[in-house]
């Protein structure tokens, strides 16, 4: 089975940002599972949120 984590990740990397709700909505999952996921991604630097917009999106990495 796939992690939230992961799931959320992989829902944000073609550069699409989403609210919760819509995350919440493609997973098929609570809200507040996938809150808690987004505050883990958060705090370890892979996501960014809108304040105006309270979108997530992925927090692009320069490749070397």
């Amino acid at each position: 089975m796939v992690s939230t984590n992961k799931q959320i990740r992989q829902l944000l990397d073609d550069g699409t940002a989403l609210t919760l709700t819509e995350i919440a909505d493609l997973l098929e999952k609570k809200p507040k599972i996938v809150f808690k996921a987004l505050r883990k991604l958060f705090s370890k630097g892979k996501i960014i949120s809108d304040g105006k917009t309270k979108r997530y999106s992925l927090i692009l990495k320069k490749k070397k």
